[in-house]
């Protein structure tokens, strides 16, 4: 049962906004990995990216509406395939365009968390074996130096890597992300690879920016799909990899300064299934994607990463949903379970909901709907603040959950 908050206003000082990436609203990304993989015919990326949202373009009245709803912070990343074209290679007018992106949030009073590695790869990376290159932690280092030595004073949180274990596990075991493998050794390697890339990411950001580094990780709930020894020992030796790997290597100085917490759902876990996870049992309310909506999974996994003593930020969390009335309902349930964390003695500083806008989900294409803010792609990229983005402002500029479903124009 789902525990209700003891109080409902949240602390001084707690930042409130969204979270985009790169390739999934700025649009026209054709050098990355991933826009191969969208146009490989027979991948599982059947929809192409396209223009995304035309954020490229259109960040200014983007961060304009995101500040006019309450936002106090914004999360985004910068691509990789823009910055480094070709290796060695860097492109001072996308470095002069993240520069002016970022003086917009600045301008905007936003506070900026930048993720350096959000999913893409530039081509050239990824056919030197990507991860698994015998040079890419070097390579990695030399682009996250580039970029904090351009854009370093800019910015205020940097996200080193986005969801590494779910880089891992997308891409080369479960194989619907790039580069596509299924191969039961190879995404723990990667996984380990990654977590090496972290670190060293943190000291290339203490080097060269006064910004705050920090490592995203997405936190499932994990069950047994059935309560037998040999699924009990599949589930614990999933989360062995995808939970406690990440964070028992993170301590405060070491593994940077702060925690992203990113939650969605909770997984059934099942040796016996070709996809590892079982549906979702009856009774539980499922997403467009068919995950399960469990909100105190939130709190859980907010008391679990707490142990690695670092302060928290939920740099993800949302809904695919075409019904706007769940996702009112969602952000009550999580924003209450983030209440209930910071009860039980958490640190939780900051709630960034995915996502700002409908946008680009990777091999789901256009069709879930995570977004605040509606996009009209077929009517010039039309912005629309859906009513959750108004019980959001509420919340953000009272810090009172209870104005969640308040009428008329949110209180500061």
């Amino acid at each position: 049962m789902q525990r209700r908050p003891v109080q409902l206003l949240f602390p001084d000082g707690f930042l409130w906004g969204a979270a985009t990436s790169a390739h999934q609203v700025e649009g026209g990304n054709v050098n990355s990995d991933w826009w191969r993989f969208e146009h490989t015919p027979g991948s599982p990326a059947g929809v192409s990216s396209g223009d995304g949202i035309d954020h490229l373009n259109r960040y200014r009245e983007d961060f304009d509406l995101l500040a006019s709803l309450g936002h106090t912070a914004h999360r985004l990343s910068v691509e990789w395939a823009r910055i480094e074209p070709a290796p060695g290679e860097f492109s001072d007018a996308a470095l002069a365009h993240y520069r002016r992106v970022l003086e917009a949030l600045r301008e905007r009073g936003l506070r900026s968390f930048v993720t350096l590695h959000h999913f893409t790869l530039p081509a050239w990376f990824a056919d030197r074996g990507g991860w698994l290159g015998p040079d890419a932690l070097a390579v990695f280092d030399r682009y996250c130096a580039r970029v904090l030595a351009a854009l370093g004073d800019l910015v205020d949180f940097v996200c080193t890597i986005n969801e590494p274990q779910m880089v891992a596990l997308h891409g080369y075991l479960e194989g619907y992300h790039p580069p596509g493998v299924t191969n039961a050794v190879l995404w723990k390697r990667v996984g380990r690879v990654l977590l090496e890339a972290h670190h060293r990411a943190v000291a290339t950001t203490r080097a060269h920016a006064d910004a705050a580094p920090g490592l995203v990780v997405q936190l499932p709930v994990l069950a047994p799909a059935r309560e037998d020894a040999v699924t009990r020992r599949y589930r614990d030796e999933l989360r062995a990899e995808i939970v406690d790997l990440y964070l028992d290597a993170l301590r405060p100085g070491a593994g940077g300064d702060w925690l992203g917490v990113q939650y969605y759902r909770k997984n059934w876990v099942d040796p016996a299934s070709p996809t590892i996870f079982a549906p979702p049992p009856p009774g539980f309310a499922t997403t467009q994607l068919g995950w399960a909506v469990y909100a105190d999974g939130l709190r859980e996994v907010l008391v679990r990463a707490a142990r690695t003593g670092l302060p928290l930020y939920v740099t993800e969390n949302g809904i695919a949903t075409e019904d706007d009335a769940e996702r009112v309902d969602y952000l009550e349930a999580h924003l209450g379970a983030v209440l209930d964390a910071i009860g039980d003695g958490v640190d939780v500083r900051g709630y960034l909901h995915w996502s700002a806008f409908d946008n680009f989900e990777w091999a789901e294409g256009y069709r879930p709907r995570f977004g605040l803010i509606a996009v009209d792609r077929a009517a010039g990229f039309r912005r629309e603040p859906k009513p959750s983005a108004y019980a959001f402002q509420r919340v953000a500029e009272s810090g009172d959950l209870s104005r969640l479903r308040a009428t008329g124009v949110a209180v500061a």
